[in-house]
């Protein structure tokens, strides 16, 4: 099962604060709005959302049909696809896909630890 790209969506409480810090690790804004209370930041193949306000706790993310440059993929696995793999091997969702639709749409789950894994596709 191939999940797209990956980064990590910290919540954060200080936007500023938090976009100077990983500045400071050699990160660089590559999409977001302070505006909208969120950044993407980058630094080589790493990625990391910065979200102030926007939901509690950290977590891992995953996009189908982008690459680590935020590039489309050619072809890619939906993330319908993805939610019919994971429901059969038992795994519950905290929130479910829309199955009768097409294009942008997510799902939740969390892991063993109750660490929370977003699958949200952009298109």
């Amino acid at each position: 099962m191939k999940l797209g790209a990956f980064s990590i969506s910290l919540s954060v409480k200080d936007l500023q604060k938090s976009k100077d810090f990983y500045e400071k690790l050699g990160f660089s804004t590559m999409g977001g709005n302070m505006e909208h209370n969120y950044l993407i930041m980058k630094n080589g193949d790493h990625i990391i959302g910065l979200f102030q306000a926007m939901f509690d706790g950290n977590m891992l993310t995953f996009n189908p049909g982008w690459d680590q440059n935020v590039q489309n993929l050619d072809s890619f696995e939906d993330v319908r696809d993805i939610q019919k793999h994971l429901k059969e091997q038992g795994i519950a969702l905290e929130k479910e896909a829309d199955e009768t639709t097409s294009g942008p749409e997510h799902i939740y789950l969390k892991d063993p630890d109750g660490n929370m894994i977003l699958i949200d596709q952009h298109r």
